[in-house]
């Protein structure tokens, strides 16, 4: 399993699926990013174990009118790499409305 290279936009995946943006178009409407890069990177970082994915039963998704969703959420792991990533990055909180240093990631 190969560690992503944590980039600025991977960051902000990263942040967003940790402080509750649990699924692709929600990450993608808080983030900004396309889903062009939203997407893989969701996929790199679960490979990597830094995001646990579980996919939505196809009924509750079709009772809801929309396709099924992969929700996600961080890993320890993640939670630790955010950490130090956010050290590198630290305006990454502030797209979120935050000041940095002040939220701790919560793994699930």
């Amino acid at each position: 399993m190969a560690t992503p290279r944590l980039t600025y936009p991977t960051v902000l995946v990263l942040y967003a699926v940790a402080y509750g943006h649990a699924y692709g178009f929600d990450v993608i409407d808080v983030t900004g990013l396309g889903s062009g890069t939203v997407y893989p990177i969701l996929r790199r970082l679960e490979r990597a174990g830094f995001l646990r994915g579980t996919a939505e039963r196809g009924r509750d998704a079709q009772a809801a009118g929309r396709p099924p969703r992969r929700y996600y959420s961080v890993t320890r792991s993640g939670a630790e790499a955010l950490r130090a990533a956010l050290a590198r990055h630290p305006g990454v909180a502030a797209v979120f409305g935050a000041t940095p240093g002040t939220l701790t990631p919560r793994p699930a």
